[in-house]
């Protein structure tokens, strides 16, 4: 059985705090893939500047162009809405057998975690790797970059660098997406 971790999130943009995680995480914990879940609006936050699906899954295709491990996936933009983590897992055994999938959450989500949608079944069905995020502690110890999402629309708005955040080849994009 291939060992998969899903690191969902909106990736509005990927950057490079997410790839070095996942990258770190595959590796640390033995996963053959690790795949970026781009996910719609988030039924626990609310994002007013949340990009299209497919320019937000565009991103980061390009963004993990030749990188080893990890791949954009757009599997959950393709279910029913609003999305819930318990309804992609099921989905995603039944349309994947042979794989195994772990759940990679940062430790502010972990926090929080009895508000998922049917927690206790994730936790009862498949493994979950906490990582660190926002100062609230994680079940594994990764290298993380200060870096988010926010602070990137931010910097575009105004006109500042972002070069040391995001990937070089999305660069353009980004810029063009959230000026």
């Amino acid at each position: 059985m291939r060992r998969i971790g899903l690191f969902g999130g909106s990736y509005n943009p990927v950057h490079n705090g997410h790839i070095a995680l996942a990258q770190a995480v595959r590796e640390r914990c033995g996963l053959d893939e690790v795949w970026l879940m781009v996910s719609p609006q988030n039924p626990l936050k609310q994002e007013s500047d949340l990009l299209a699906d497919e320019q937000r899954y565009a991103m980061a295709c390009e963004a993990l162009k030749g990188i080893e491990g990890v791949k954009a996936s757009d599997y959950e933009l393709h279910l029913p809405k609003p999305s819930y983590t318990w309804n992609t897992l099921q989905k995603l055994k039944e349309d994947y057998p042979d794989c195994t999938f772990v759940l990679l959450i940062g430790g502010d989500n972990w926090a929080h975690f009895e508000r998922w949608r049917r927690w206790q079944d994730i936790l009862w069905h498949h493994d979950v790797i906490v990582y660190p995020r926002d100062e609230h502690p994680g079940t594994i110890d990764v290298p993380l970059l200060d870096v988010s999402s926010t602070e990137i629309r931010r910097r575009v708005k105004k006109g500042e660098d972002i070069s040391k955040l995001v990937p070089a080849n999305i660069i353009t994009m980004v810029q063009h997406y959230y000026q």
